[in-house]
């Protein structure tokens, strides 16, 4: 199944008429790794952000839209540790840990909590 990056891809190479090897080729990986990135498999590359929006000449709008889809496509995430005290790592390791068992309404709160320095609420 297509992430939200892969649908990117896929109408980018439309628009241009281009097929699936012409975009890996531009990239520089093989086929079967841009296919890979396109359904989650493997990460979307970090570099691949300013490479898709120089290759396709993207205005603005297209350049967030791709930032959106590459953050909600990455199958894994790291998260740096390194200046964190024990109660913050003791935090983030328990919602990683547990963030698949939240229900509707906790997942709803924690959102509200995180956006709260944003000046917004967040509906569910």
């Amino acid at each position: 199944m297509l992430t939200q990056f892969g649908i990117f891809c896929r109408k980018l190479r439309l628009d241009s008429g281009e097929l699936l090897k012409h975009m890996a080729t531009k990239l520089g990986v093989s086929s079967s790794y841009l296919s890979a990135v396109e359904i989650g498999k493997r990460n979307v590359p970090h570099d691949w952000l300013e490479k898709l929006t120089n290759m396709y000449q993207l205005n603005a709008e297209d350049v967030e839209s791709l930032k959106l889809a590459i953050e909600n496509s990455q199958p894994s995430i790291k998260i740096d540790l390194k200046n964190t005290d024990n109660q913050e790592r003791d935090l983030v390791i328990a919602f990683a840990r547990d963030f698949k068992d939240l229900n509707e309404e906790d997942r709803s709160k924690i959102m509200n909590i995180l956006h709260k320095k944003g000046g917004g609420e967040v509906k569910g």
